[in-house]
């Protein structure tokens, strides 16, 4: 009888723990379709994450880098690389160049940022050390991207979780 109470005891402390652990918040960034809300991308991320959104601009075909750094629920823009000025290009700012490339710290925290991903411009995302291919994981439609917080079971329960 003692044996059973003891092995109850440590199953009944296990599961406690286990949903204690499950329902703790942690940081996500989310990609979400902008029309539907359906999630395409939840990955983990924590203050001081590195996002980055690298692209080809359409008129000057020139690589373009937006750098945002997660600071608690937004994206503090923290860094705009180009290669060659064009429209919506930051033509008035204080610009340096860092080996050929034009480098900008731009002002700007952002709760959500709306990309609308296309073959040409062949839009990425950095996540940390993670990159995805925005275009294929979007299948091409517009997405909001944020930061949120969930518990592990919300994230695993949906499913949504990819690692590139």
């Amino acid at each position: 009888m003692r044996r059973r109470t003891v092995v109850l005891v440590v199953f009944v402390g296990l599961l406690v723990l286990g949903s204690a652990a499950a329902a703790m918040p942690g940081t996500v960034l989310v990609v979400a379709d902008t029309d539907t809300g359906e999630t395409y991308l939840t990955a983990p991320v924590s203050n001081g994450t590195s996002v980055g959104l690298e692209y080809m601009h359409s008129v000057e075909k020139t690589r373009v880098y937006d750098g945002y750094t997660v600071r608690g629920d937004e994206l503090e823009m923290t860094r705009m690389e180009f290669e060659s000025y064009g429209w919506g290009l930051p033509a008035r700012e204080n610009v340096t160049r860092e080996n050929g490339t034009f480098v900008f710290d731009p002002p700007g925290q952002f709760e959500r940022i709306t990309v609308s991903p296309g073959d040409i411009a062949g839009h990425t995302l950095h996540v940390g050390d993670e990159t995805y291919d925005l275009v294929a994981l979007s299948d091409g439609n517009a997405v909001d991207i944020y930061v949120t917080h969930r518990s592990p079971l919300d994230t695993s329960t949906l499913g949504l979780i990819i690692h590139g």
